[in-house]
């Protein structure tokens, strides 16, 4: 059985028992529906699973339509072990920093569509450097799963007098951080 259908099964037990929601309540992976898409290479191995309560900040922008939309602008968000330990934070960039100082920078690779559709997307990211020495140095490649909440305001943002206003939408997650072996 390969590794990652060992760990598609393993999600999907953990998320039957426990519901998507509990963002750092299991070790994840990705079902196998969306696992093709955000799968780091076949030769790596996912490490350790933090789970993300934070948010998704975003700010009212003109577009290039003469509308106005809600823009991304940073994450902002505490790590924590499966068993509730503060680890680390999530912030812009975007960046993970371990308490023990080590950092990942990443880079997104791959998206795929929530399986709610009203949570923001499940991603892999690539890791673009590191710092520090600790338990994110060897880290390759993130996943972003299990999402809940933090996609942008369905309204707000409709006028150029709401240019400007700034929103943070809560979320979780849980991100894998994967390892060559």
């Amino acid at each position: 059985m390969k590794i990652s259908a060992f760990l598609s099964a393993a999600l999907v037990l953990a998320t039957t028992a426990h519901g998507p929601a509990h963002a750092a309540s299991h070790t994840a992976a990705v079902p196998a529906a969306a696992a093709s898409p955000i799968q780091p290479p076949a030769d790596e191995r996912a490490a350790f699973t933090w789970g993300a309560r934070g948010t998704q900040n975003y700010e009212c922008k003109a577009n290039d339509k003469g509308g106005f939309a809600w823009a991304f602008v940073a994450p902002q968000a505490d790590l924590f072990s499966p068993q509730g330990a503060k680890m680390g934070t999530h912030g812009a960039g975007p960046f993970w920093l371990a308490l023990d100082g080590s950092k990942v920078n990443g880079s997104v690779k791959a998206r795929a569509d929530a399986p709610t559709g009203t949570a923001i997307p499940w991603l892999l990211l690539g890791a673009q450097s590191t710092g520090g020495v600790g338990v994110l140095t060897a880290v390759t490649h993130i996943q972003r799963i299990n999402t809940v909440g933090g996609t942008a305001p369905a309204d707000g943002c409709a006028s150029a007098a709401d240019v400007g206003k700034q929103v943070r939408q809560p979320y979780t997650a849980d991100y894998v951080y994967f390892v060559k072996p």
